[in-house]
């Protein structure tokens, strides 16, 4: 009876064998269709990749909040797709600039239209290469501005007076800006009350209104609901979008502090336009 039971075991042990290859096989098989898909799939993405001429290798889109940004390769930060005019804002920090290259780059439809310089700080300080770059820029078709960084701690009219002795404004140029950012441990009040008066001074002198530029939060703080009637400048870095806290709109949004030009060494801050080419031309000094 032993013959019979030794023969089932050999054909079970041959039949465990068959099966086992078979499964090997198989799963050798199902790896080599699974590496032939990926691979497919792989060079369609670089294909559709390589038509799309918005992500390219130096460009990418990227969300941020609802909106998109894009990023270019050669400017070094996301910039906001749905804006047509594109700006830069400089001091002596950013030492000797070629005008011409700034004015020429141009990277897949952006190129930079404005520039504001920064003239003066508080009451004794101008800045050194305001005047070289002035001039500069006149020989350029980028439109220009000046902008005053104020100590709200310093008396207006002294601050006014050292702007004023810097800028001279002609037909074409965008309006002055002042910078007001640091409370310099001022009330609110006393913020506000010497801001107008610079504001009073400058429109008295230029004959035209100023635009005023803040961070949001310092905006949000102290400058929320007042200064309607002058163009507001906004420094925000987090995304877009943004909401202004008194639900009025913005003409300027600083963007970014990190962008790179050509004719620039090191980074430089990026602001985009709320409106058209022609409309910022409205603003200019007539």
């Amino acid at each position: 009876m032993r013959v019979p039971c030794d023969r089932f075991n050999t054909h079970y042990l041959r039949m465990k064998h068959i099966h086992k290859t078979q499964l090997s096989i198989a799963l050798l098989l199902f790896g080599l269709l699974l590496s032939v898909l990926v691979k497919g799939v792989g060079t369609l993405m670089a294909q559709m990749k390589h038509d799309d001429p918005v992500a390219e290798e130096d460009n990418f889109i990227t969300n941020s909040g609802s909106a998109e940004k894009i990023f270019y390769k050669d400017f070094g930060i996301s910039i906001p797709y749905n804006f047509s005019v594109h700006g830069i804002d400089v001091s002596k920090h950013q030492q000797n600039i070629n005008w011409k290259q700034v004015e020429d780059m141009r990277v897949k439809g952006i190129k930079i239209s404005f520039v504001f310089i920064k003239a003066s700080e508080g009451a004794t300080r101008p800045d050194n290469s305001f005047q070289k770059n002035w001039r500069e820029v006149e020989q350029t078709n980028l439109l220009r501005g000046a902008y005053h960084f104020f100590r709200p701690v310093k008396d207006p009219k002294v601050q006014a007076d050292l702007f004023i002795s810097q800028v001279k404004l002609k037909k074409g140029d965008l309006p002055p800006v002042v910078d007001v950012e640091n409370s310099n441990r001022q009330s609110t009040d006393r913020i506000c009350h010497n801001l107008q008066r610079f504001l009073d001074l400058l429109e008295d002198e230029y004959h035209v209104k100023p635009i005023i530029y803040s961070n949001l939060s310092f905006y949000t703080l102290h400058l929320a609901g007042k200064f309607n009637k002058y163009p507001i400048w906004i420094a925000y870095y987090l995304g877009d979008p943004f909401e202004m806290p008194d639900d009025r709109n913005w003409s300027f949004w600083q963007y970014s502090e990190n962008g790179n030009v050509n004719g620039i060494r090191g980074k430089v801050d990026f602001n985009v336009f709320h409106g058209s080419l022609g409309q910022l031309k409205a603003l200019c000094k007539k």
